[in-house]
């Protein structure tokens, strides 16, 4: 018997880490993402590589970074 899947709950289902990442540094550029969520990929050298790198082994970071993507463009 097959079990369905159910991501009704999840508003992010299928929304890729880079296109958040990207989406959220084209409105609110760098400079305010670092002021938003604090964390040093967003404020020393940015770039949508390293913030991968840090928000892909960093799950506290990467639901902050989920969180305001929802905050901003799924309210």
């Amino acid at each position: 018997m097959f079990k369905e899947n159910d991501h009704s709950n999840d508003k992010l289902h299928g929304i890729k880490l880079q296109n958040i990442v990207e989406e959220l540094k084209d409105y609110y550029g760098w400079e305010k993402l670092g002021d938003l969520i604090d964390i040093n990929c967003f404020i020393i050298n940015p770039s949508i590589k390293s913030s991968l790198i840090f928000l892909r082994r960093t799950p506290w970071a990467r639901q902050k970074v989920e969180a305001l993507y929802i905050k901003t463009f799924l309210k």
